[in-house]
């Protein structure tokens, strides 16, 4: 079908302006027709042809819609992509990435893993005959000793999730590449703003929208951008088939967030430095999970591949009972499973984000009955602090 030209074909990549314009304004930014500042929400399943076989190059929602489009051309424009794709879900985005794979081929991950992308491979791509195994990412030495000859892709969290383990990406890219992989990089805790894993080696970014990029707790969403055209195909053919694109109402909520997206990163960053310090002097806290510490493991990797060290903390405390008691008696501060909001939330992930992990792997990560994960938000910091002391004390 012969497309005519329209006012949302073509945009300005906006090269020349820093990020903290880029998720201001985005790819349009504006409404070309109307001029509407605030980019318009196409609440449109269908859209009128101008004559037989001619499109505006907009036919029907599930394949496309402009204000999907626009989260999505603004996407690859922070993520410093070709392209990229909105998905109903983080699991969305990535099922769509791990149908990449065919039966037979071997993927490799991290095997510091968020639970629910752990279930996907386990529950349904191993059990459809793509080979899957886990390793210790953070020592380069043991991926190159894990890949096979049928290794088709290597997949990464960095800092993972939940014990804040920092992957070089560089040099994993590196492997995978030498072994014919493509690479795989999920960026949902640390976000464009600092961390761009595409240019650093990168073939793929990942990425839960509802978290950082949402940033209000109030979109289910996920992103894929990708770096090379080659890879275009094959997620315009998982949208089109499956009908998992976003809805254009979800879409203009993440542009939405986005727009803030630099001035929330930093106070996440700068709130969760001074929580994590807190922290680790408190008496009831054994250990704190916190790439910021000059100490981490993977401090210096971090600096060298991100501006900053997001707003995640994990901490294990002196015992269940002080965990439980955290948990049951915050009030301020939200127990609740999720992350990259606004609030600051705690969440238990032995029994919610790693459930579906088996115990034994969960165990010799080190997610016991006395590990937190903490999403620090934007609140007043000392705020966070007094809400977490009476909780731990009530």
């Amino acid at each position: 079908m012969e497309k005519v030209e329209n006012y949302y074909a073509d945009y300005d990549k906006k090269e020349n302006l820093s990020f903290d314009s880029k998720v201001v304004h985005g790819a349009l930014g504006c409404d070309p027709i109307s001029g509407a500042v605030s980019f318009p929400i196409f609440q449109s399943a269908t859209f009128r042809h101008r004559d037989f076989g001619v499109s505006t190059g907009y036919d029907y929602s599930r394949l496309q819609n402009p204000t999907r489009q626009e989260l999505e051309r603004t996407m690859a424009i922070l993520e410093e992509g070709v392209e990229a794709f909105a998905f109903t879900s983080g699991q969305a985005a990535s099922m769509s990435v791990f149908d990449y794979l065919k039966r037979g081929e071997h993927c490799l991950l991290c095997d510091d893993l968020y639970g629910g992308t752990h279930r996907i491979v386990e529950d349904i791509f191993k059990v459809n005959g793509i080979e899957i195994s886990y390793v210790d990412m953070f020592d380069l030495e043991n991926v190159k000793k894990a890949i096979q000859p049928n290794t088709k892709m290597v997949f990464l969290e960095t800092p993972t999730n939940p014990m804040m383990k920092v992957g070089d990406i560089k040099g994993i890219a590196k492997i995978a590449h030498a072994a014919g992989a493509l690479f795989v990089v999920d960026n949902t805790f640390m976000t464009p703003y600092f961390q761009r894993p595409l240019t650093l080696g990168a073939d793929i970014v990942v990425h839960s929208g509802t978290k950082y990029l949402c940033g209000h707790n109030d979109v289910v969403a996920g992103m894929v951008v990708i770096k090379d055209e080659a890879l275009s195909h094959h997620f315009h053919i998982q949208l089109k088939s499956l009908g998992s694109g976003l809805g254009p109402m979800d879409s203009w909520l993440i542009i939405r967030g986005i727009k803030t997206l630099s001035l929330r990163m930093k106070k996440h960053n700068e709130n969760a430095k001074i929580v994590a310090e807190w922290l680790r002097n408190h008496p009831k806290v054994k250990k704190v999970y916190y790439v910021g510490f000059e100490d981490h493991p993977g401090y210096e990797m971090n600096l060298s591949q991100a501006s900053g060290f997001g707003g995640m903390i994990s901490f294990e405390l002196d015992s269940e009972e002080s965990a439980r008691k955290l948990l049951s008696n915050v009030k301020m501060v939200l127990f609740a499973e999720s992350l990259g909001g606004t609030e600051t939330l705690v969440t238990y992930p032995i029994t919610q984000t790693h459930e579906d992990v088996p115990d034994d792997i969960r165990r010799a990560l080190g997610i016991n009955e006395a590990f937190i994960r903490i999403s620090v938000g934007i609140e007043d910091p000392q705020d966070i602090i007094d809400d977490l002391e009476q909780a731990l004390n009530s």
